[in-house]
């Protein structure tokens, strides 16, 4: 039986290096903040920030005027958000998705989830766990590891056997950080329908970056780049291959 996945021991350390130390987690940090000021509704309302990891987010949103609940499963991601956020209008907890409605009830007029739910053996169910605490006429910021974007840069990089045997998603081993869980856009919006959840847009989050042939751009190219991927992460057909789609979620009143 598989197990969520959680960024505990080596696997902190791996993940804020290798993402966050990268040009690739900064480009989708700068990404998801302009997605979500552009697309979501926010005037310092009351904010949940479910898997919060090292706290960017929360930060982000904190010094907006939000006071943020950050819940994360992690220890060791939680102490080092809890050190990014001192003095800041943070609160910090452990636990996932499955605890919401125990550690942070809802209902809350702003949920935050980002690259969360392809992490879990159920993701389904995480995203039920979200929905539950969303309230009337609140907003979800949502933002999902795009399993066609896996099958395309593995197609780039010669992983021609994985792709057609669909040996894509990882195996929860070691400190690698391909999710045991990756989605598509369909299941995706499926699923939210089914929620009763309206879907406002949808962007690709790193729509060309992953497919470089050099795996570390230079200054320039990454100026380029950067104006490269804002123009066209909303626009057909590129942000299908965004290695991440971010899709902005509101709940009828």
């Amino acid at each position: 039986m598989r197990e969520d996945r959680h960024f505990v021991g080596e696997m902190a350390a791996k993940f804020e290096r290798s993402l966050y130390g990268a040009s690739r987690g900064q480009l989708r940090l700068a990404l998801l903040q302009d997605t979500v000021a552009r697309e979501l509704p926010l005037s310092a309302e009351p904010l949940l920030d479910a898997g919060g990891g090292l706290g960017q987010m929360a930060e982000w949103a904190a010094r907006r005027g939000h006071a943020v609940t950050l819940v994360e499963p992690a220890q060791e991601m939680l102490l080092r958000a809890r050190e990014r956020l001192a003095g800041l209008d943070v609160r910090c907890l452990q636990g996932d998705l499955q605890s919401l409605e125990r550690l942070a009830p809802g209902p809350w007029p702003r949920i935050f989830c980002h690259a969360v739910l392809e992490w879990l053996a159920e993701p389904r169910a995480g995203l039920e766990a979200l929905a539950a605490q969303l309230a009337p006429g609140g907003w979800m910021s949502l933002m999902v590891f795009n399993r066609d974007a896996l099958r395309f840069s593995n197609v780039v990089k010669g992983n021609l056997e994985r792709v057609l045997e669909d040996r894509l998603a990882g195996d929860g081993r070691r400190t690698r950080l391909t999710p045991i869980s990756p989605l598509g856009h369909d299941e995706i919006i499926d699923w939210l329908d089914a929620l009763g959840l309206e879907v406002h847009g949808v962007t690709g989050i790193r729509v060309f970056h992953d497919y470089l042939r050099s795996r570390y751009p230079s200054e320039e190219e990454l100026v380029l780049l950067r104006r490269l991927e804002f123009a066209y992460c909303r626009a057909e057909p590129y942000w299908r291959l965004g290695r991440y789609l971010h899709y902005s979620v509101h709940r009828p009143a």
